[in-house]
């Protein structure tokens, strides 16, 4: 039996992207952005304290008991939406989504309290996972436990590690949760300038256990595959923001004496690339809503979103350097930023030939 999936928006949904959009505009303009990560260190703590915490979206997938908004996967993907608009330096998907949804798969006195932290908007939790570990795949080779809970090992492409407070660690024994004073970080030089990545070094780091091994890996599991889904909806904003703004540009540039927009290559251009956004939004909705019901095909529908979400952004963003000519190719235009998400983006919880080889197998299709 199919799914019929609910892909419009309600009137609260519609609130919050109002109240997101208003701070972003007002507190991450793309010239803030590309500023911050011309310093190196492009999370902005004071944005991430109200968006977080003033607005709540931290809380919105930890539910009301556990102090957080008791709200659920589609409003977060509102909320990833206009993250992706802005290409924000915040650590939401890693924090909000990722830590959140793993703490959750678990059920332990500790876990409580750490939910309850990250719920406040008041500690940023980041899995020490690589950046490209994809649901369905295995997971990689797990930190050792040295004994007593102090770990050692190194972990690649730490997504926002910079940025986090605590670090939850998979290690052979269980999950453990790490304060960042514990670990040391490598920071090479990032594609994603406002995402940058780290490798994570534990050597003899204290740690204290949240969850047992086979709770852990399910928990972490879950987790991908709600972060997975949910990024179709911060790269469907990305795609919508670089649409807009070329839109816009082509209609005011002119040549011949007359507005590049109006010459019909152009036209059928952007004619395009709307009819990808368009379907780009329905992807990413249906894989939001499936998220929320708990749909038993989410695995499909989140891999279906992954694997035409993440093309549509990469397009959208080389579109936008393209036909906005020479300016396009600055550096301080943005729009090397929403490239450059976009492709780190696509490599990000799993390349869109890994979701296409899950939708084969979930469709039992055979590969040729």
């Amino acid at each position: 039996m199919s799914t019929a999936f609910d892909l419009l928006y309600s009137e609260t949904e519609e609130e919050l992207r109002s109240a997101v959009r208003a701070l972003l505009a007002d507190r991450c303009a793309p010239a803030d952005v590309l500023a911050r990560a011309e310093t190196g260190r492009p999370h902005d703590p004071g944005l991430w304290h109200t968006l977080a915490a003033e607005i709540g979206t931290a809380g919105l997938l930890v539910p009301e008991k556990l102090g957080g908004q008791g709200a659920g996967h589609r409003e977060a993907a509102v909320v990833l939406e206009e993250l992706g608009r802005a290409v924000a330096p915040v650590p939401y998907l890693t924090s909000a989504v990722l830590a959140t949804e793993i703490l959750l798969g678990c059920d332990t006195a500790e876990v409580t309290a750490l939910l309850r932290e990250l719920a406040a908007g008041r500690q940023v939790c980041v899995p020490a996972l690589p950046l490209t570990q994809a649901p369905g795949a295995p997971l990689p080779a797990p930190v050792r436990d040295t004994g007593g809970g102090i770990l050692t090992g190194t972990v690649t492409s730490v997504a926002d590690a910079v940025a986090a407070d605590v670090l939850l660690v998979l290690a052979d024994t269980g999950l453990y949760a790490v304060p960042a004073g514990e670990v040391s970080l490598t920071e090479p030089v990032p594609l994603d300038l406002t995402r940058p990545p780290a490798t994570v070094s534990l050597d003899g780091a204290a740690g204290t256990r949240l969850a047992d091994p086979a709770t852990a890996r399910a928990a972490v599991a879950g987790a991908l595959l709600s972060g997975a889904g949910l990024l179709a909806s911060e790269q469907l904003g990305l795609a919508e923001w670089c649409l807009t703004e070329t839109v816009r540009h082509v209609r005011g540039r002119h040549q011949f004496n007359r507005p590049v927009g109006s010459f019909q290559a152009l036209k059928h251009r952007l004619a395009r690339l709307w009819l990808d956004v368009a379907s780009a939004r329905a992807a990413a909705r249906a894989a939001a809503d499936a998220l929320a019901t708990g749909a038993p095909d989410a695995p499909l529908t989140v891999a279906v979103a992954q694997a035409y979400c993440s093309g549509v952004a990469v397009r959208a963003a080389e579109e936008c350097v393209q036909l906005h000519g020479g300016i396009g190719m600055t550096w301080e235009h943005p729009a090397h930023l929403y490239l450059k998400r976009a492709k780190t983006a696509a490599l990000t919880l799993g390349t869109p030939g890994h979701h296409h080889t899950l939708v084969a197998d979930f469709a039992e299709i055979p590969a040729p």
